[in-house]
Formats: C-alpha cells, sequence, structure tokens
C-alpha cells in the first residue's frame, strides 16, 4: 500500500506558461526585460554582504525617489498594503487619535487598519473624485487633535491626485504626524518629503517603478521615528516592528545587523534595478513625461466623447485615469472585450468609484395633461443615473504616446461592438 493518499497534481507536471498581456490597469504594470533579468540573478543568502550593498543601494534610490535625507529609509517585504500597515502600527497605539483622509478605498481601508489596533477613528469625506482644502483639513486637525493624519497622494480607485503642499506644516502646528501614501503617484507626478513636511512616506514596487509586485518602499522622518521609538507599547506586528526592520535595514547606526526575516532577495534585485531605471530617467524627466502622455491621452478620450471622471485638471492623476463609461455600456463587458480582442487590461471601478450615482447633464422635458382642463403642463426634471467608470493605468515604461493610442483604439473598437442598452 502506498504511504501517500494524495496523488501527484497532474497540473503540476505540465510545464508553466504565462502570456504577456499590456498592464494597463491600475497597476502592477508590465515589467521590462532588463528589471525580469535582475530578478533573475543568482540567490544569495540573505544576510550575505553583498545583499547588504544592494539593500544600501536601493536605500539611496528610495532617498532619491521620495526626495529625502532620512536615515529611517527601506523597503518592506510585502505589497502596498504591508508599507500601509508597517506605517500605522509603528506610529500609532492603541487608544489614540488618528484622522483619516477618505476620498477614495484607499482612506478607508487606512481608517479600518486604525480600528484594528484600537485607534479612535476620525474621518473626513471627500465626495469621489474631489479632495480636501487645506481650510477643511485645518478645522478637522483642530477638532479631533489626532496623532496622525492620513492622505493619499495618488487615490487610485477615482483617479485623483490630492494637493499636498501646506498639510505637513498644519500637521506639526497640531503635534500631529503627516501619513502619505503614495502607491499610484511616485515617480510620476511630483513629490517631495522632506520639503512638504511629510513624516511617513510609503509606496509599491509594480506601479511607476515597473517591478514584480512584493516590495514596499518607505521613510520615516526623524519627528516619526521620535514618537516610534518612545512607544508605550510594543507594535501589534513582530514581522512590521520598525525596530526590527530598522536593524536589518542598516538604519539604527548599530554595527552588526540581526536575523529578523528571509527577505526576498531576488524582489530586492528587482527593485534596485527599477530605482536605477528612474535614477537614468531623472525624476523631474519622469514627473513630466508622464503629466504630458495623460494630457494627450485625456484629449483623445474627449475627442471621442467620453467624459473624465475627474473634472478639475488640476486633481487628475497623471498615472491611472478614471473615465465615465457611456451610458448604457457595462464595464465588465467593456474591460472583458478589450482583454479578449486586444490583450490589455484595462478595469472597472473600486471601492467608492464602483456604481456611483450622479446627475447626468441630460434634463428631461416632461409635459401632464391636467385632467380637469386638459392643458398641458410641462417642466424640465433633471436626470440621476447609476454610471460606472473605467480605469487605466500607463505607468512607467507603460506611459507613452503609442500605448495612448492603443488604449484609445481598444476603447472606440469595444463601444463598436459592445452591447448597449436602451433602457
Amino acid at each position: 500500500m502506498s504511504s501517500i493518499s494524495v496523488p501527484p497534481p497532474k497540473c503540476l507536471q505540465k510545464p508553466l506558461t504565462v502570456p504577456y498581456r499590456h498592464m494597463f490597469g491600475p497597476g502592477p504594470s508590465n515589467v521590462p526585460s532588463r528589471i525580469l533579468e535582475a530578478g533573475a540573478n543568482p540567490v544569495i543568502g540573505h544576510m550575505h554582504p553583498e545583499i547588504f550593498e544592494i539593500m544600501n543601494d536601493i536605500k539611496s534610490g528610495i532617498q532619491y525617489m521620495f526626495q529625502t535625507q532620512n536615515k529611517m529609509t527601506l523597503a518592506v517585504s510585502g505589497t502596498g498594503h504591508s508599507a500601509m500597515e508597517c506605517a500605522i502600527f509603528n506610529a500609532v497605539e492603541p487608544g489614540e487619535s488618528v484622522l483619516v483622509a477618505v476620498n477614495g478605498i484607499w482612506g478607508e481601508r487606512a481608517a479600518e487598519m486604525a480600528e484594528r489596533i484600537g485607534a479612535r477613528v476620525n474621518t473626513i469625506v471627500a465626495p469621489p473624485g474631489g479632495c480636501f482644502t487645506i481650510e477643511e483639513m485645518e478645522k478637522a486637525l483642530s477638532k479631533h487633535r489626532p496623532a496622525l493624519l492620513f492622505v493619499a497622494h495618488g487615490e487610485s480607485s477615482t483617479g485623483v491626485l490630492h494637493p499636498l503642499d501646506g498639510i505637513g506644516q498644519l500637521c506639526h502646528k497640531y503635534n500631529c504626524l503627516f501619513l502619505v501614501d503614495s502607491v499610484a503617484s511616485i515617480g510620476g507626478a511630483p513629490v517631495y518629503m522632506d520639503q512638504q513636511e511629510i513624516d511617513i512616506l510609503y509606496t509599491g514596487s509594480q506601479k511607476v517603478l515597473n517591478a514584480p509586485p512584493g516590495t514596499a518602499p518607505i521613510s520615516f522622518s526623524e519627528r516619526a521615528c521620535q514618537k516610534i521609538f518612545s512607544r508605550r507599547t510594543k507594535p501589534v506586528s513582530f514581522y512590521l516592528d520598525l525596530s526590527w526592520l530598522a536593524n536589518y535595514w542598516g538604519c539604527d547606526g548599530k554595527p552588526s545587523r540581526v536575523y529578523h526575516h528571509t527577505g526576498p532577495v531576488t524582489a530586492f534585485y528587482s527593485l534596485r534595478e527599477s530605482l536605477s531605471v528612474l535614477v537614468e530617467e531623472g525624476l523631474e524627466n519622469s514627473w513630466e513625461r508622464h503629466l504630458k502622455v495623460a494630457e494627450y491621452f485625456h484629449a483623445g478620450l474627449e475627442s471621442m466623447g467620453l467624459k473624465l471622471f475627474v473634472k478639475e485638471k488640476r486633481l487628475r492623476l497623471p498615472t491611472v485615469t478614471t473615465i465615465v463609461a457611456p451610458y448604457g455600456y457595462d464595464w465588465k463587458e467593456i474591460t472583458s472585450y478589450i482583454m479578449k480582442t486586444h490583450n490589455l487590461e484595462i478595469s472597472g471601478g473600486l471601492g467608492p468609484s464602483v456604481g456611483l450615482v450622479g446627475e447626468n447633464d441630460d434634463r428631461v422635458p416632461i409635459c401632464i395633461i391636467q385632467t380637469h382642463s386638459f392643458l398641458p403642463v410641462c417642466f424640465t426634471l433633471d436626470v440621476f443615473v447609476v454610471f460606472q467608470v473605467l480605469r487605466v493605468g500607463l505607468m512607467g515604461c507603460n506611459s507613452s504616446r503609442e500605448n495612448v493610442d492603443m488604449v484609445l483604439a481598444a476603447l472606440k473598437d469595444a463601444l463598436k461592438h459592445c452591447h448597449k442598452s436602451k433602457v
């Protein structure tokens, strides 16, 4: 009788096949061959001196990308969510007040993470596609006196680029740390961590950086470190405990590094190479390229008669564009058709941008015949409809006019062939 009861799976006796696709959704983006090849280098030990040298290179690249001199700069072994939790779990203790500016799903998630560790969470909420004024920020800071304020700079669920200038100074006026999510924006729109007085800034590897998902750059100001390293309680997560991560990344000034976790060394190779690509192009050139390509894309969409979800140009995220799907179309059918016919990924709404109710531009004329006089009474009504959002991400190497033309052609084809409801 065999000693095993579960037979070898037949699916694993076949070679792995992965199709190539144009990854033009909100992430991950396509990975250039140069970065893929970097990740295919030989695996060496996560505590070897050569790995420490690579990690030091990564720190320097993140400091450049974030425009910061912070010593406490590293990459969390995980996706952007792990960096979000690393920031909140280390900076906030149970019972402390946290203020979250919610204008999309990432604010919603930050609020939930803070609630899970026992923080007193207050939110200010902007309508999808909107943002907050400095006056609204100060009013909320003055009212709630939080230990931490969260803002998503690039809100990929709604396509909003939230202004950052002046918020850090306001936070420090009220003795509050300023935490910024730049997962969808870093490298594609200007961020100046030190200049804008951002205390904690994080991003992900899989968007503008064009590296595979799995590493999350993060940086902490001296002010943030003072609060974190004078905590009364230990952070809830051992894996994300900054005191351990700081030592592994050589950020704590100690002469030797102690084992904390097995770092994903091949992911470090890819991240280092992606930062090298950014350095070669130059931050300002990358910002300018993403803006010009986004403007070209937006003009093309409007020439097709399509509407952009974010009405104010200054608030449009250059990396992820949100489009109002034409009335009567099903976004799932559009995205499925484009994937099947053009081998191209775009996506629908996420969180607050799913199934939005809004006012249509049209006004419907209504005439009612009065029963007693048979005279018509005519008036118009505003039409409110449930509309759907499409999201297109053109990030890093994907941000080009050629790719814009490809997306526009795919959208035109989809709107021609997909079913349009007449109801």
